[in-house]
């Protein structure tokens, strides 16, 4: 196996952790005041529908403070459509569905990236770019998909279906991403599956979004039982009911939802699909049956929408928030480490995904 530069040269600093590489600063002050009042303005604008004004004083130091820090430490801050409203618009330089935040990751010039998302996206934020360094303000910000399956379990299905493409959703870790053929996000996960030519594919670990998926192509999917926590308890029967009491709701699901779940919707795609059908269709009422906080970022671009929030959670991004974020660019904490040689076979199933279409 090669191994590149960008490899040797994060192996050769994998001896020193972020905080001695780059140093610790000291906690801003987190006082209101009229410099950081000015400051923020503008960006109060952007969440005002959510965080009331009298509130304000108590998220605005931490947002001055991100954003003066992370361009004294060279840093870009990439956040996950799922994050609250105080970070997606107020500290975040690149946001976006999974497979954005995995492009763009390729293409940013700093050294440091902040990933406010779970702890699999900065997994995928650190194969793509070996030599930076790659922090995530909450290490615990886990993922139900990613925990469902192993390494080990991949290989046993490997050795149970010989020959047979395997397609990993980039809801996973390293280690499984390592032992798969190329990745997919919900994005592209029908492009993906058909890309090989074959008559099957496992794809996996999402059972949901590879039942989905293959209502959508000739390709017989293979599938996996893992679930994501928050898009396996919405119901048809909630979606039928909130019709039935309003017809003139537009129901948008994410492909992670159930089957039965995506068949009475109206339209079924990625967080940055179901965002563009927003944009571009400007239905007066829409249910967006996927994370709560995604409806919250979308209100502000989306004047004249009224959104029905069936407000469902996912715990693990709501690890993430403005007071950690502030501790991991102060602290150069929490580092994500992947070993070299699992990730030199997991960023080629990403990379392999990543440019599909160049």
């Amino acid at each position: 196996m090669t191994t590149n530069a960008a490899a040797v040269r994060a192996v050769s600093a994998a001896g020193k952790s972020a905080a001695e590489r780059f140093g610790v600063m000291e906690m801003p002050s987190l006082d209101f005041t009229a410099d950081v009042a000015r400051e923020t303005e503008h960006l109060y604008e952007r969440v005002s529908h959510h965080i009331p004004r009298i509130e304000w004083p108590v998220y605005a130091p931490y947002i001055a403070a991100i954003n003066r820090l992370k361009k004294e430490r060279g840093a870009v801050i990439l956040a996950h459509n799922y994050q609250t409203p105080d970070i997606f618009h107020c500290v975040a330089d690149i946001v976006g569905d999974s497979l954005q935040l995995a492009r763009e990751a390729t293409k940013v010039d700093a050294e440091i990236i902040v990933q406010c998302g779970v702890h699999f996206m900065a997994e995928t934020s650190k194969l793509l770019n070996l030599d930076k360094t790659v922090l995530i303000p909450d290490m615990k910000a886990g993922c139900s998909l990613a925990e469902s399956i192993t390494g080990a379990d991949v290989r046993l299905l490997r050795e149970t279906y010989p020959g047979v493409p395997i397609v990993t959703y980039v809801n996973t870790s390293a280690e499984v991403k390592a032992e798969s053929d190329i990745c997919c996000t919900s994005a592209n996960a029908v492009e993906v599956v058909e890309s090989f030519g074959v008559d099957r594919v496992l794809c996996i670990p999402d059972e949901f979004l590879a039942q989905n998926v293959a209502a959508q192509t000739k390709v017989k999917v293979l599938t996996w039982k893992g679930h994501c926590e928050v898009h396996e308890r919405f119901t048809a029967e909630e979606l039928t009911a909130y019709r039935e009491a309003d017809p003139s709701i537009q129901i948008i699901a994410h492909p992670e939802c159930p089957p039965e779940v995506v068949a009475v919707s109206d339209f079924a795609g990625s967080t940055s699909g179901m965002i563009d059908y927003v944009r571009k269709n400007r239905p007066p009422k829409v249910l967006l049956v996927t994370e709560c906080s995604m409806a919250s970022n979308i209100e502000t671009e989306a004047p004249g929408v009224e959104f029905i929030k069936p407000c469902n959670l996912c715990p693990h991004m709501k690890r993430i928030t403005l007071p950690k974020i502030l501790e991991s660019l102060v602290f150069m904490r929490e580092e994500i480490h992947v070993d070299p040689a699992v990730a030199e076979r997991a960023r080629l199933a990403v990379e392999r995904m990543v440019n599909l279409r160049n």
